[in-house]
């Protein structure tokens, strides 16, 4: 099994990657590696038929399930499989879920609940704070964990590695987001919840600075970050350079945010010209980018951008030394558990506004995914463990995010006056289009394209370069993809 240009990820609804966020900061635990048995070149259609095989097929609820039958929308918690024994691996980002400093609902609680439950299914934890690049190397050695946070994979490569939960059109009905992994009618992840993109931010910190309303345009984001930084010791903006995957949030803001136009990104985005240009009205992409060139250039970051510090951060803005920071709505939680001034912390939109109306996309963060290579009764634990978490663990909810089961509609997110915005899929015959373009012009738009970012700081930092000269050469990129790909370009 191979990884196809495992760095260009395939274009879903923001919160990808972003939403990606690791968690606490504990270094990498491996408390299990619970790996399936079978080979990594076993292909999916023999996984398939093997379980076909299974004894008991489709006689009793609490058998084993075929691979091929076993569908998320078929199983009814608290009575299916409650007789199962099995024991599964689960490989997460969420350290901070394990941590003793966290405040929130931990990792050991949420297992503990399960277990009142499924008291014979066990669920041994892998947590690691680069996670991302990890997750990867798992894939790639074939010996890879039960269920993972689905990482920057192909949409097209999404059966070598992980089984559908169901068709399109029924896990419509179940979960919310079901286009983010989904490929060619198939749905491969489920979300551990779901996020929005806008700005993560000390309320108290932006009351000293005199900003009784919250920006909506970059102009007036950039004035806020002047008065924090004339009127209080805050780090006004605060870049996360160091870390580097952090950078890669600013992508998720030139879709929906900056156009209000949901069908932005995976289908106009490939086919438009220059779309690093500045439209003039202060939306899509360059509206975006430019306002971190601006606040590197007047001096509204941090002193050192090479020191930045991820897990530093949080405690920082939790205490009022830093004002705010753009990352995904995921960030939130882990913001207010990072010290005791948790009712300081807010969450605002995006300063761009699109026509008078703001917009903030709406999203699947991490998705669970379940190894294709497990055994029958390993798959089944998974399938229900997951739909455990989805529908009765709370923990969307618990983490401020938006709901992912269907139907429901508790959160704490509340943007007033906000218009929330979903991606469309890619076009058919398009699903891989993207990622073609994002390898070809080394963009990585939402797609771990993080040394782009740092070098707008570094370039705003020593002058070397004017916004204008770096969107010009993205743009020459796109251009030069568009035409490698030979994709049509429209105005």
């Amino acid at each position: 099994m191979k990884l196809k240009r495992a760095a260009a990820l395939m274009m879903v609804s923001v919160m990808a990657i972003a939403s990606a966020g690791c968690g606490g900061g504990d270094d990498t635990k491996d408390s299990s590696t619970g790996s399936a048995d079978k080979a990594a070149e076993s292909s999916a259609d023999d996984a398939a038929e093997d379980a076909g095989d299974a004894e008991g097929e489709g006689e009793d609820s609490n058998a084993s399930a075929a691979s091929g039958d076993l569908k998320y929308a078929d199983i009814k918690l608290g009575e299916d499989y409650t007789d199962l024994t099995a024991t599964i691996s689960l490989f997460n980002h969420r350290t901070d879920l394990e941590s003793e400093d966290y405040n929130g609902k931990k990792w050991s609680e949420y297992l503990a609940d399960f277990n009142e439950m499924y008291p014979n299914i066990t669920v041994e934890l892998t947590t690691d704070t680069n996670y991302a690049d990890d997750a990867l190397m798992h894939l790639q050695s074939g010996d890879y964990e039960t269920i993972m946070m689905i990482p920057a994979v192909d949409k097209s490569d999404l059966s070598t590695y992980f089984i559908s939960y169901g068709d399109l059109s029924t896990m419509q009905t179940q979960i919310n987001y079901a286009t983010t992994w989904e490929y060619q009618g198939e749905v491969y992840g489920v979300p551990s919840t779901a996020t929005t993109q806008g700005i993560v931010y000390n309320k108290k910190v932006f009351e000293a600075a005199g900003i009784t309303e919250l920006p909506k345009t970059p102009d007036e984001f950039i004035d806020a970050l002047k008065a924090i930084k004339e009127k209080t010791d805050a780090t006004p903006l605060y870049t996360n350079y160091a870390a580097g995957w952090t950078m890669g949030a600013w992508d998720a803001y030139i879709g929906n945010n900056a156009t209000g136009d949901n069908t932005y990104m995976n289908q106009k985005l490939v086919h438009t010209k220059d779309p690093f240009k500045d439209y003039g009205d202060g939306t899509h992409a360059y509206a975006v980018y430019k306002i971190l060139y601006d606040a590197v250039a007047n001096g509204l970051t941090e002193d050192d951008f090479s020191t930045t510090d991820w897990e530093g951060c949080k405690p920082a803005i939790n205490n009022g030394e830093i004002g705010c920071m753009v990352l995904g709505s995921w960030a939130y939680p882990q913001m207010e558990a990072a010290g005791e001034n948790s009712a300081d912390i807010g969450y605002m939109p995006f300063p761009i506004t699109v026509n008078g109306t703001q917009y903030a996309s709406a999203g699947a963060d991490y998705s669970y995914g379940i190894n294709v290579n497990a055994s029958d009764d390993e798959k089944a634990a998974a399938m229900v463990f997951v739909k455990w978490m989805t529908q009765e663990s709370g923990f969307s909810y618990n983490e401020d995010g938006l709901p992912v089961a269907a139907g429901s509609t508790e959160t704490k997110l509340a943007f007033d006056g906000v218009t929330f915005l979903e991606d469309e899929p890619s076009v058919a015959g398009e699903e891989d289009l993207l990622n073609e373009m994002n390898s070809e012009s080394e963009l990585n738009i939402n797609a771990g394209g993080d040394s782009k970012l740092q070098n707008i700081i570094e370039c705003a930092h020593d002058g070397s370069k004017t916004f204008d000269d770096i969107m010009a050469e993205w743009n020459q990129a796109w251009s030069d993809a568009q035409e490698a790909c030979g994709v049509e370009v429209t105005e």
